[in-house]
């Protein structure tokens, strides 16, 4: 297996408005042993979503052939062992996504990390290794290699699954939205019945529904905070305001 950055690796996949500066970016990340290929019809409904939007998928840095691609080492996979080798993949990645927000002056908040299965592991993890990475993830059938000690706490996280999922069993995603909704995360969990571990269309759906309609915890707490400092909005409980909990669908 080799791992490499370099110039003889595929160029990633990169899709720019008609018209005009993009003013969003999504990064979407495929699952092991799969290229960007994989998402070629997440890629199509994002981009009719956003039109303004600009759309990168790269290729997983280590291959075995050249469209089987992984984000980190499968050799003698173990759970003593995944943890690290996750890890050491997210510098190289948040790396490439920095330096397409420099380039294209566009912030963490108008950047989604869209990953499925492994690549969604790669897309939680990398928002904890840098806060102002990325405002979403949206994780299709993916988890984080480890649970957090704490929420990402400029990130609404999206997860998206399916209910027959045979490799990422639906409990375990179930414990992670509660994990999550215990640390005061801003996290949504939908699940779509009758599915396995696939980019379904009706979960495709829900993410662009996600995308669309959510409005960031982050965003309600401010301004619930400049209501409480308002005092024309004494007799205004802020918190019949609150949106709801996050909810299991």
């Amino acid at each position: 297996m080799t791992t490499s950055y370099g110039p003889t690796d595929p160029m990633p996949l990169i899709y720019v408005p008609a018209q005009g500066a993009p003013r969003q970016l999504f990064v979407l990340l495929h699952d092991d042993a799969a290229s960007p290929a994989q998402l070629a019809q997440l890629t199509q409904s994002i981009k009719q979503a956003f039109p303004q939007s600009m759309v990168v998928l790269p290729y997983a840095p280590l291959h075995t052939r050249d469209e089987i691609r992984h984000w980190f080492d499968q050799n003698d996979l173990n759970e003593k062992n995944y943890v690290e080798r996750v890890k050491a993949a997210l510098p190289a990645l948040v790396s490439f996504i920095q330096r397409i927000q420099r380039q294209y002056r566009l912030e963490g908040e108008h950047t989604a990390l869209v990953g499925f299965g492994q690549g969604a592991t790669i897309a939680l993890e990398a928002v904890h290794t840098q806060f102002d990475l990325a405002g979403r993830v949206v994780a299709f059938s993916g988890s984080y290699a480890k649970l957090p000690d704490m929420a990402p706490p400029a990130t609404t996280l999206h997860f998206l699954h399916g209910e027959n999922d045979p490799i990422m069993p639906l409990m375990f995603l179930q414990e992670t939205h509660q994990h999550l909704a215990e640390l005061q995360g801003d996290t949504t969990l939908d699940i779509a019945s009758q599915v396995g571990h696939e980019l379904h269309d009706a979960l495709i759906r829900q993410a662009i529904y996600r995308l669309q309609t959510c409005i960031p915890l982050r965003s309600w707490k401010a301004a619930l905070g400049e209501l409480k400092n308002d005092p024309d909005n004494d007799e205004i409980d802020p918190d019949n305001l609150m949106p709801p909990s996050p909810t299991l669908h």
